[in-house]
This record gives structure tokens, sequence and C-alpha cells, in this order.
């Protein structure tokens, strides 16, 4: 009776290995199958990349320098002035380029980042005396517009949210969370207000009138540098233009923040006079050139939302 119950046992134990192999395995077999797709996604990102018809380039016809950039205008990113500056400078010094035409899509970012990407259009179409043109497509707002107010002429779509001119400060205050919970929080500093605006202690008069001051500094100089650049062509109530507030395409057009309607493919042909291009834009890292192809491929609008609450959140924009 004894060996039966024993080769039962042994066969349980066998079984039980070898589901244990056959789960491995399988594990094995998704986890490979999942780094095939996504190889195979970053080759088809690269091969829709590079099959853009260049062969004008080298048969001699007129060509426009064509800079893309899609994103939050954000530090340390595919969207920050150390990465876009750098494509800028290569496309306005192409001397065969007819001019220069930016393709945004962007709900824009950093104060800062957009500031330094404005500059380096302004400086580079007067030492260059080269015309560029922007075209906004789904976002030209914030910070974004603030780089397309650099251009000489400004275009979107009827639909294209446009405008947003206007800073802004986001956070969370947890003082009644740390109260609840039973936390007592320490804060050593040298220097009185070194603790401006701390997330777990109550808001004071002052901090709010620090806040705003960097706020309506920053307004300043962002209204400053759009009057720069559309000079005269702005309509309307100032204050309602630099309220902050945003508008369609169409309606942009009538307020004098935009010059009229229309895709990178017309304004091409209408301002450049021309249907060629040579492609400008940030290099992506692997990871990046990875989720805007998925994204791009598989349609996930989330990711874009997601990102663009991120920046909201994480400061100025």
């Amino acid at each position: 009776m004894s060996e039966v119950s024993n080769n039962g046992v042994s066969d349980a134990i066998i079984k039980a290995l070898v589901d244990d192999r056959r789960r491995d395995r399988r594990w094995r077999i998704i986890r490979f199958s999942l780094i095939v797709i996504i190889l195979l996604l970053y080759v088809v990102a690269l091969m829709t990349h590079s099959s853009d018809d260049h062969d004008h380039l080298k048969s001699g016809k007129p060509y426009v320098s064509l800079v893309r950039l899609s994103g939050v205008i954000m530090p340390e990113t595919h969207m920050s002035a150390n990465v876009i500056n750098p494509v800028l400078y290569k496309a306005f010094t192409d001397k065969k380029s007819k001019g220069v035409l930016i393709d945004i899509n962007s709900p824009g970012g950093s104060a800062v980042q957009s500031s330094l990407i404005y500059d380096q259009i302004m400086r580079l179409k007067y030492a260059y005396h080269k015309k560029v043109v922007v075209v906004g497509e789904d976002s030209l707002t914030s910070g974004a517009y603030l780089i397309a107010s650099a251009a000489d002429q400004i275009y979107v779509d009827p639909d294209t949210i446009t405008g947003s001119i206007g800073v802004i400060m986001s956070g969370f205050g947890f003082t009644d969370a740390i109260k609840k919970i039973g936390v007592t929080r320490r804060v050593f500093t040298a220097g009185n207000n070194k603790d401006r605006l701390d997330a777990f202690e109550p808001l004071n008069a002052t901090d709010v009138a620090k806040a705003k001051q960097l706020l309506n500094d920053a307004h300043e100089h962002f209204i400053k540098d759009v009057v720069a650049g559309r000079k005269r062509r702005l309509k309307g109530d100032k204050k309602v233009l630099f309220s902050g507030d945003f508008w369609s395409g169409s309606r942009a057009v009538q307020l004098g923040l935009v010059d009229g309607t229309g895709s990178v493919s017309s304004v091409m042909h209408h301002e450049f006079s021309t249907k060629f291009y040579k492609l400008y834009e940030p290099r992506l890292s692997f990871l990046q050139s990875l989720v805007g192809s998925t994204q791009e491929h598989l349609s996930i609008p989330g990711l874009h939302a997601a990102t663009t609450v991120l920046a909201q959140w994480t400061g100025v924009s």
C-alpha cells in the first residue's frame, strides 16, 4: 500500500515539474515574442523615417528645410533647447534651402526652454536672412505659440488649438493629509525663505505674493516676445489676447495671432513655391522612437495626454 502511495506522490511531483517546465517555456516564448514585436516596431519606425523621397536633393530641385517639433517642451527631452537649437542651426545654415518651415504640434511646456528656442530662431533668421514659417497642427499653445511667434508667418488648421499666452504654476498641498495620518514634518533651513511654497506647510500671503510675482514676470517676458514677433499684426483687446485663453485656428486668424490656415504641403507651395523638403528633426533615443512609433501605429492618444498632464503638474508652462 505504501509503495502505491509513494508512486502516486512521485507521479504528482513529476507532473508538477512538467507543468512548471511548460509554464516556464510558455513565458519564454511570450517574452521572446514581445522582444521581436518591439524590434519590428523600431525597424518599421526607422524604415518609415528613411522612406522620404530625397531624390530631389540630388537633382538640384529647390527645397525647404523642414523642422518637425512634436511633444511637450521640457528640459532633458527631445523637445529641450539643447536638442532643438542645434537642429534649427543645421536647418538655417543649409545654403541650398529656400527657407525654413517649422511644423509644430505641442501644448507648450517649460517657459525657459520655449524662450531659449524662440531666441535661437530670432537670431538665426536675422543672421542668415532666411524666411521662416511655422505650421501648427493639433495644438499650438503656450510655449509652442511663443516659439511660433518668432516666425515670419504662422499658419494653422481651422481647428488647431491656438494661443494660451499665459503662465501657470501648479502643485498640491498635503497639510491636512499628514495631520490625519499623524505625521510630523521636521524641516531645518539656513535662510528664512528656503522653505517657500512647501507642500507640507499651509500657504501664507507672502508665499502667494512671491509666486504671483514670478508668474507675472514670466508673463511679461512672454508678452514682450510675442509682440516683438507678431508686431502690428495682433488685433483686438490685448487684455483678452494675453489672458491665457485659447481659440480655434480660424478665430486665431481673426485675432491676428496667426496669418492664415493651411497644411505643411499647402504652405510649402504657397510660401516657398516648392513641394520638396529636407527633413531636420531631433534625434530620438531607442525608447523615445519606440514610444512614438507605437503611439502612431497603434493610435494610443493617452500617451500624449498623460505627458501633457505631467507637464502641467511639474511646474510652469
